[in-house]
C-alpha cells in the first residue's frame, strides 16, 4: 500500500524517490515538512502529489510580504441581522497545507502558523477552533541569499520535523521530464491510493513500531554528542530527540518492519538535525550536512 503511494508519486516527481519517501515518513510521524531549494525544482509539485495520492483536502497559501495573519487563520465578521460575530475560517482549515515561499512573509505572519502547527488549533477573538485531522503543513522556502526573504527564527524551524532539499534531477529523469506530459496535467489525472482515515491508522501504527533499549542508547549517544561537539553552536533539544525517534519509526514502517534499526535513524538524521544544528562560531569545517555525516560516522552503532 505505502509502496504504491511512493510509486504513484514517482510517476510525477521524477528521480526523487528519496525525497518522496522522506516526505511521506514525515507525514506518517505526524510532523511538518520544510522543503528548501531554488525555484523550479519541484517543491510545490511534491506537495500537490502527496495531497493527491493520500486523498487529503488541499489548501495552498502563497506567502508574500503583505500577507496578514487573518489571511491565514480567518476572521470574525459582524452580522447586523443577528448582532453576532460569525467566524469565517481561513485557508489553514484543510488537511494538507502548502505554505508556499514561507520566508517571503514577515515574521508576524510566519508566527501565525506556530499554534496551528504545534497545537493543531487556532485561536481567533478568544475562541479556539480545532483543525481537521490529519493535519500537515508542507512549507517551501527559497535559500536565504535570495532577495526579499525573511529568515525563519529557530522557534519556527523547530516546528518542522524534517527539512529536505529537492536538488537538480539526474540526466535521465530530466530527459523524461522534457519529453513527458506537463506535470499539472498528470496531477489532474491522479487518483488517491489511500484516504485520510487510513492515513490516521498508519500514523497510529508508527507509534507502535518497537524501539529496543540498545536503539534508544544509540539515539541518546547521538543527541549527547551534539551537545558536547565543537562543530555546533548548540546541541539537540529533547524535542529534537523525539523528532529523530518518530522519523526513524516512520521510516521503519515504510520499510515494512515492526522495529527500528540504527540504519533507520541514520537515514532520517540529516533531515531531522540539519535545520536544528547551527555551526559553531568561527568553525570552518564544511556545511551542516557534512558535519552531521561526520557525527554519524563517529558515534558507534551498538
Amino acid at each position: 500500500m505505502l509502496a504504491e503511494v511512493i510509486a504513484r508519486a514517482g510517476e510525477v516527481v521524477l528521480g526523487k524517490e528519496r525525497q518522496v519517501r522522506l516526505g511521506l515518513a514525515c507525514l506518517l510521524a505526524r510532523g511538518h515538512l520544510l522543503i528548501e531549494d531554488l525555484p523550479g525544482v519541484g517543491k510545490t509539485t511534491l506537495a500537490h502529489v502527496l495531497a493527491r495520492v493520500l486523498g487529503l483536502q488541499f489548501s495552498r497559501i502563497q506567502f508574500t510580504s503583505d500577507l496578514l495573519p487573518a489571511d491565514i487563520l480567518g476572521v470574525s465578521v459582524y452580522q447586523p441581522a443577528s448582532g453576532d460575530f460569525c467566524f469565517h475560517p481561513g485557508p489553514i482549515f484543510a488537511q494538507l497545507i502548502l505554505a508556499d515561499e514561507i520566508n517571503r512573509a514577515t515574521p508576524k505572519t510566519q508566527s501565525a502558523l506556530l499554534e496551528a502547527m504545534e497545537e493543531r488549533q487556532v485561536t481567533s477573538d478568544g475562541t479556539t477552533q480545532t483543525l481537521p485531522e490529519p493535519f500537515f503543513v508542507i512549507a517551501t522556502q527559497n535559500p536565504r541569499h535570495l532577495i526579499g526573504t525573511f529568515p525563519l527564527p529557530e522557534s519556527q524551524l523547530d516546528r518542522f520535523l524534517m527539512r529536505i532539499r529537492m536538488g537538480y534531477p539526474d540526466r535521465q529523469a530530466e530527459r523524461a521530464l522534457l519529453k513527458g506530459r506537463d506535470r499539472r496535467e498528470l496531477l489532474q489525472t491522479m487518483e488517491p491510493v489511500i484516504d485520510g482515515a487510513l492515513l490516521l491508522a498508519l500514523q497510529g501504527a508508527v507509534t507502535r513500531i518497537h524501539c529496543s533499549d540498545a536503539l534508544l542508547d544509540y539515539v541518546q549517544d547521538l543527541i549527547v554528542s551534539t551537545r558536547g561537539s565543537e562543530l555546533f553552536a548548540d546541541g539537540l533539544s529533547p524535542r529534537a530527540g523525539l523528532a529523530l525517534m518518530h522519523g526513524a519509526q516512520a521510516w521503519a514502517l515504510l520499510e515494512g518492519r515492526d522495529m527500528v534499526l540504527p540504519e533507520d535513524v541514520q537515514v532520517v538524521a540529516p533531515s531531522v538535525m540539519g535545520h536544528r544544528l547551527c555551526p559553531a562560531e568561527g568553525s570552518t569545517q564544511g556545511s551542516s550536512e557534512v558535519r552531521i555525516e561526520e557525527l554519524l560516522a563517529a558515534v558507534p552503532i551498538p
